[in-house]
């Protein structure tokens, strides 16, 4: 029998080749099943109807200030004198600059606007609406939020602006990019006329988060199932109402705050500058050269 010994297979123990061939493999036989348990999971999430999104307005889907890009319309419609226009540039150099909303400069940008449309017909802002959207607005629509609203409305979630901004305005905006509605800051009418007052107060900080209350409450929305953006600070109280809070483009105290709560970021501005102080950098230049120009063209007006 010894003579077929041949015939019988012999046991051989494996080599350290062996043992690492037969690893690599279970390994990648590992690594080709969908891992499900550690992974993230997707949002927006497709089909919640109980789920929608909120978006800031200024420097979060757009660059600047809603109300200024409208105020330059207006001016070039004859609505108001140079220096008014003057007025309205210094507000926005400030704002692109500070990168925050400062209280006291919104209320003068609102006053001049309500002032402004005093005594003209609501639909004929809205008519006009539309052209300065196409004017000054359409190109300053910050790509990487617009597709952050984009995967809401893909998923079948309605998405709202939430401004300062006076409702026609944002409802403009809004109805141009796709979206839902907004809810923004309302003026009072008469007789479909502007009386140069307005309703309530404007839609700022807290009262945005009251507003975003209102509308989940009305559309029978779960508020932990929902989603926020914004880069103000000021916009906190609406962001810690959502169960997905956003902080985009954040100015100093957003990005801080956002960071001790592992709030998600996301920045579309460019270059060292923009992270210090909340705007594009080349922006900021342009600001404030047409502030000082505007100053400068004010003075001697004056003189």
């Amino acid at each position: 029998m010894a003579a077929l010994g041949w015939l019988t297979p012999r046991r051989r123990s494996a080599t350290a080749r062996s043992v690492l061939a037969g690893e690599a493999s279970a390994e990648a036989a590992r690594k080709s099943v969908p891992e499900t348990a550690d992974e993230e999971p997707q949002f927006p999430v497709f089909g919640d109807d109980k789920a929608a999104a909120f978006f800031d307005l200024d420097n979060t889907v757009m660059q600047g200030a809603a109300l200024f890009h409208f105020g330059r319309g207006l001016y070039k419609r004859k609505f108001f004198e140079t220096r008014d226009l003057a007025r309205f540039a210094w507000q926005q150099a400030w704002f692109r600059l500070a990168g925050v909303e400062d209280p006291e400069h919104m209320q003068e940008a609102r006053d001049s606007a309500l002032s402004i449309v005093k005594g003209h017909r609501v639909s004929e802002l809205q008519s006009i609406g539309e052209e300065i959207y196409d004017e000054y607005m359409a190109e300053r629509i910050w790509p990487g939020t617009r597709g952050l609203a984009q995967a809401h409305l893909d998923a079948g979630q309605k998405v709202w602006l939430v401004t300062a901004a006076p409702v026609e305005i944002a409802q403009v905006i809004a109805r141009r990019l796709g979206l839902t509605g907004a809810l923004g800051t309302v003026a009072e009418s008469v007789d479909g006329v502007y009386t140069g007052k307005l309703v309530g107060e404007p839609l700022h900080g807290p009262a945005k988060a009251e507003a975003v209350r209102a509308l989940a409450a009305a559309e029978g929305l779960d508020l932990s199932r929902c989603a926020a953006y914004s880069d103000s600070h000021n916009d906190i109280p609406m962001l810690s109402l959502v169960g997905h809070p956003y902080a985009i483009n954040p100015d100093t105290k957003l990005r801080k705050h956002a960071r001790q709560l592992d709030w998600r970021l996301r920045d579309y501005r460019t270059g060292r500058k923009a992270a210090k102080v909340g705007i594009p950098a080349a922006a900021g230049v342009g600001a404030v050269a047409g502030g000082t120009a505007a100053a400068i063209a004010l003075s001697r007006r004056r003189r």
